[in-house]
């Protein structure tokens, strides 16, 4: 196999992006799908997760309007966690402070990474709403107020978040999917047909959206994942049900609407496809799969060549200490080889073990 060589990078920032496109046969012909179902892995970018494009392109931008001060700006963010940690990594790689704000109930990875990073972190109560001076976001903007050169880049506002998806995700998208010719025995529309991913801030969603639809395929349907218990659905009905209840998964979801989102707009991935991705992904997948029972997902899911692009946003490295985690890891799972093993162990024969055979 012949390699392309790649040339030497400047420094972490270069190495954040450019994800590949993996097929996800195993789960769909489980799923009796004749679609192309396609992942977005982009845990493998730099610091791990989605959220590296806009940390980079939110630091970058604030540099060319002079709003960060080489030696003396401090950047200040609430954070569900991966977009401190590609602020974190943006920040070691230029010199500014790094203060993150993140309530309770994210990793002890996610806090380990950030300060590692060398980030200051403040965790906050999980039950403090969005708006209260106790919550990630009041805390992060009495910081700002109080200290010297603070600012805060806004992921929930600042426009770099979905610009930086409209010009490096979808694109990559759509030259993946185009560039991989459609074949017999692997049909391809040679057209991104539905991007399915998860609302969080909403900045993913709203921005590949625009790509794909401005640029691309006007008619490509785009469907945005919540859990229950966040507000952000449309039409507004569907949210009741479960209004305010707590989510386990992180880095979706909100109990406010950030300005950044255009509502128009894991098990099995690791153990089938051997992608080690988290919760997130894993409800985007789930996400994915309830939108092709219903009448419009059916189409497309019958319709041989078409492809659906699920983004993947991050790694199961900011997740291995938590509980759904650890209670899937170690699961007892019935197998004909874990029979066979428990069998040959149970044996009271006792055969010397020689030297030669090791």
């Amino acid at each position: 196999m012949e390699l392309t060589p790649r040339r030497i990078l400047d420094n972490a920032l270069d190495a954040v992006g450019n994800t590949p496109l993996i097929r996800l046969d195993k789960i769909a012909a489980e799923h009796g799908l004749k679609c192309n179902l396609l992942g977005k892995l982009e845990f493998v970018s730099a610091g791990g997760s989605v959220k590296d494009r806009i940390a980079k392109a939110m630091v970058l931008a604030a540099e060319k309007e002079g709003k960060l001060i080489p030696g003396k700006s401090v950047v200040i963010e609430p954070t569900s966690g991966n977009t401190g940690i590609g602020l974190a990594m943006a920040c070691a790689i230029k010199g500014y402070s790094v203060v993150i704000t993140m309530p309770k109930k994210m990793s002890l990875e996610k806090e380990a990474l950030l300060r590692a990073l060398g980030a200051q972190v403040i965790r906050t109560p999980d039950e403090e709403p969005w708006d209260s001076p106790r919550s990630h976001i009041g805390v992060a903007c009495r910081l700002q107020r109080e200290i010297e050169h603070g600012i805060i880049l806004d992921q929930y506002r600042n426009i770099n978040n979905p610009l930086a998806h409209e010009y490096t995700t979808g694109p990559e998208i759509i030259a993946s999917v185009v560039s991989t010719p459609s074949t017999r025995t692997r049909p391809s529309s040679m057209k991104v047909d539905a991007f399915v991913a998860g609302a969080g801030t909403g900045g993913t969603v709203t921005g590949v959206s625009r790509a794909l639809k401005k640029t691309h395929n006007a008619d490509c349907i785009v469907v945005g994942i919540d859990p229950i218990g966040s507000i952000l659905a449309l039409p507004n009905s569907l949210n009741i049900d479960g209004e305010g209840k707590p989510y386990v998964v992180e880095g979706i979801g909100y109990d406010f609407i950030p300005d950044v989102l255009s509502r128009d707009v894991p098990d099995a991935l690791m153990r089938k496809e051997g992608l080690l991705v988290g919760g997130s992904s894993g409800s985007a997948l789930s996400g994915a799969l309830a939108w092709f029972k219903t009448e419009q997902g059916r189409k497309v899911a019958g319709t041989e060549g078409l492809n659906v692009v699920v983004l993947l946003p991050d790694g199961i490295r900011n997740y291995m200490s938590k509980e759904w985690f650890l209670k899937n890891a170690f699961q007892t799972e019935h197998s004909d080889l874990a029979t066979r093993i428990t069998g040959i162990l149970a044996q009271e024969e006792i055969v010397p073990v020689q030297k030669a055979n090791l």
